[in-house]
């Protein structure tokens, strides 16, 4: 089992590694979802990561609020995602939705030629997609060569728990075609019970491995 830690700076990313975390998804601004870090924060990051032979998965998001991108703000994007490659980042987290709640296919491909080389995975934009549309949204994504899909499965307003049947729907669904990664409520407390109920390779959360602090 892949544990994917989620860590908000650079301060917990010895801590979670020293704790068993196998993967760092890297984002600033926890509290509005997660954002972009700063060019410090991912350059040391990256750097001490790779001495752990760790991965590093860089957030890439230009703001909090909705993931409806205007032009600009998708080339910031690009931009981001070019420079992160630069730096060694293993990988990057985006994701990018229209005014219909589905995914903003256009924006996506230019991340996506921007990211080529790189793991990419689909953040909980996936979980504002209209949810007879999800299924559809899981085939665009594997289709596009993404590598997985951040998702809790339901309103956030809903625990993990409450959302497991779905998410053994979306694992069953993507089957081998692309990773279903759950989130947002598993802990190293419930953990093990939640990956006894459904069929997943890699888990993802803040405590995932415990706190950091």
């Amino acid at each position: 089992m892949l544990k994917e830690v989620c860590v908000e700076n650079f301060t917990f990313v010895p801590v979670a590694i020293e704790k068993g975390g196998h993967r760092i998804e890297l984002c600033d601004n926890l509290f509005v979802g997660g954002t972009t870090v700063s060019h410090g924060v991912a350059a040391k990051t990256i750097t001490y990561c790779h001495s752990k032979n760790t991965k590093v998965m860089t957030m890439v998001r230009p703001r909090g609020g909705n993931f409806i991108y205007t032009k600009e703000e998708i080339e910031i994007m690009q931009n981001d995602i070019t420079h992160f490659k630069q730096l060694g980042t293993d990988g990057v987290v985006i994701g990018c939705l229209n005014d219909s709640d589905w995914i903003d296919e256009e924006a996506m491909l230019k991340l996506l030629e921007s990211a080529k080389g790189l793991d990419v995975t689909f953040h909980m934009a996936f979980d504002q997609i209209i949810s007879e549309y999800q299924f559809d949204a899981i085939n665009w994504l594997a289709k596009h060569q993404v590598n997985r899909i951040l998702t809790h499965g339901g309103p956030s307003s809903k625990s993990i728990e409450e959302n497991l049947s779905r998410l053994k729907e979306f694992v069953d669904y993507a089957a081998d075609r692309i990773i279903i990664l759950p989130g947002g409520g598993i802990t190293d407390m419930n953990l093990n019970t939640i990956a006894s109920m459904i069929n997943i390779s890699e888990v993802h959360g803040t405590k995932i491995v415990g706190e950091l602090c």
